[in-house]
């Protein structure tokens, strides 16, 4: 076995144990919450709190779907912004290749825009 090989498997060894342990950690804690964690009920345990104002009507809302694809569109396309804003920084040390890069870059992002746009993802209502 040689040192490269060694040291590989060292390295292996403790990345499991560190998740080993990390897990019997964790059970740990969630079995002795179980048995050591209060155990009383009483009439108002589950209504919720908010400022001592009694809770008036129900408290689950349902929003659409819409909702939360428009807002996983908006973080996408942000941190694609960050990326671009990343790579205008250091547009000298990137060249040409890294501004070939980045017009690819810009036009999926376009393309992908116009898809969401022709679905009519981004709509909020129907006709």
């Amino acid at each position: 076995m040689s040192v490269v090989n060694a040291i590989d498997t060292r390295e292996y060894l403790s990345f499991f144990c560190f998740i080993f342990f990390s897990l019997i950690f964790c059970l740990f804690m969630l079995f002795t919450s179980s048995l050591l964690g209060g155990k009383s009920s009483s009439r108002y345990k589950h209504t919720p709190f908010e400022s001592g104002i009694a809770p008036v009507g129900d408290t689950y809302l349902h929003f659409s779907i819409k909702f939360y694809l428009v807002a996983m569109f908006f973080v996408i396309f942000d941190v694609e912004a960050l990326y671009l804003y990343i790579w205008s920084i250091s547009i000298v040390e990137s060249g040409w290749i890294g501004f070939i890069e980045a017009f690819i870059f810009i036009l999926f992002l376009l393309l992908s825009l116009f898809y969401l746009i022709r679905i009519k993802a981004l709509n909020w209502t129907h006709k």
